[in-house]
């Protein structure tokens, strides 16, 4: 062998050598972490991945798919997403845009006739579909009111319940109910995504899941994402937060929040006539969602503009109370300040969590991607047990 392909396989051999020993140095910190928040009983069963440099350099599956009958989580299980659809769906109408099927500055009108809300004055005041994506629409959830709000009022369902109805009738409800703010003026969490997949459907001719599947899952060589799960085996088991432990979620199970409370029906998951709610009605594995994330950070799905338009901050002029130092993409938090938001991650973070218990970032100054599934909710998604998990990748 000549000198200088000796001198290429041993410089090949110290970077796989090295690359293992850091793999090995992550793994000695998050086992520990998933083995006892299982074992504490905060959570029943999770799947955590992790990529750094486009390569997956942790995964691992621990507890349990369902702890009732011994079932052992997979690294391949299906979990309800809840809020991680949002990206999915806000990635699927970016494409859209690029390929001149879509505009973004357009009102929501022009796609969906009849979504004409007014503000409570009785002004008319059509929301555009980047405000729809960024959460300044005048729109919010159902579950952020009490039982007498107007959306409770109106029979709006927020994605996540059982309600017996169709997409458009459920957004023909929510076009009824006067808009909170003049669109754009403030940010507030939304159905914004689940007007958006009305869009979708209305802009292509096809149900939303479709959409989702060519514009996103094909193009990705990606299986496990979709509305419907057709194989309950693969599906874990959802539990929700108890002392001493975690218990099947009812169906249907109301969680209390100060103000409202969530409405879950698990069984939607496996249900063909549940509508397609574009802001929570995916299902799919960490293997996929990784695969989208890093696909999404790498720049590999989106051109440079529309790139920008879900990566940057769309709403610097907005300061949103629920996360000091944060902003939003049209697809997903942004953060503006670490300091601020207490965090070690990177100024430019992407992330977003879910209310069945998961979570995800991607950090591109550390070409960084994190995603956080379990089935506990909603301890999975924040708390000890994803923080945790942060402050061991920040260590160094």
């Amino acid at each position: 062998m000549s000198s200088l392909l000796l001198a290429s396989a041993l410089g090949l051999g110290l970077s796989t050598n090295l690359a293992q020993a850091e793999d090995a140095t992550l793994a000695a910190r998050l086992d520990p972490i998933l083995e006892r928040a299982v074992a504490q009983q905060r959570i029943v069963g999770t799947v955590v991945m992790v990529a750094r440099q486009g390569r997956v350099v942790y995964q691992r599956a621990a507890g349990f798919a369902d702890r009732e009958v011994q079932r052992p989580m997979r690294e391949d299980q299906l979990f309800r997403f809840a809020s991680l659809t949002k990206p999915l769906v806000a990635v699927a109408a970016l494409r859209l845009a690029d390929q001149g099927r879509l505009d973004l500055q357009a009102p929501v009108s022009r796609y969906l006739p009849y979504f004409t809300p007014q503000l409570a004055d009785g002004t008319l005041a059509v929301p555009t579909l980047a405000q729809l994506l960024s959460h300044t629409a005048g729109l919010h959830y159902g579950f952020g009111e009490d039982s007498n709000g107007p959306y409770h009022r109106a029979g709006v369902s927020d994605g996540l319940d059982g309600a017996p109805l169709t997409l458009e009738e459920n957004l023909r409800r929510l076009a009824g109910v006067p808009l909170d703010f003049k669109p754009g003026t403030q940010w507030r969490y939304s159905l914004g995504l689940d007007v958006m997949g009305g869009v979708l459907a209305a802009a292509t001719g096809q149900p939303l899941p479709e959409v989702v599947q060519q514009q996103v899952a094909a193009p990705l060589g990606l299986h496990d994402l979709s509305f419907h799960v057709s194989d309950a085996e693969r599906l874990a088991t959802a539990y929700r937060d108890g002392y001493p432990r975690p218990e099947p979620m009812s169906e249907p199970y109301l969680l209390p929040m100060p103000k409202g409370g969530i409405l879950y029906s698990p069984a939607r998951a496996l249900s063909t006539q549940a509508f397609a709610s574009g802001g929570g009605g995916m299902q799919g594995s960490a293997g996929d969602y990784l695969a989208f994330l890093e696909a999404l950070r790498q720049g590999r799905l989106l051109t440079p503009a529309s790139q920008r338009l879900i990566l940057e901050d769309q709403i610097p002029g907005l300061q949103r109370d629920d996360a000091p130092g944060w902003g939003f993409s049209l697809g997903a938090a942004v953060l503006r300040d670490a300091r601020l938001a207490r965090t070690p991650q990177a100024p430019g973070t992407l992330q977003w969590g879910g209310v069945y218990g998961n979570a995800w970032f991607i950090d591109p100054a550390r070409e960084l991607s994190v995603v956080i599934l379990t089935n506990t909710a909603i301890a999975g998604m924040s708390g000890p047990f994803p923080e945790a998990i942060l402050a061991a990748l920040y260590r160094d």
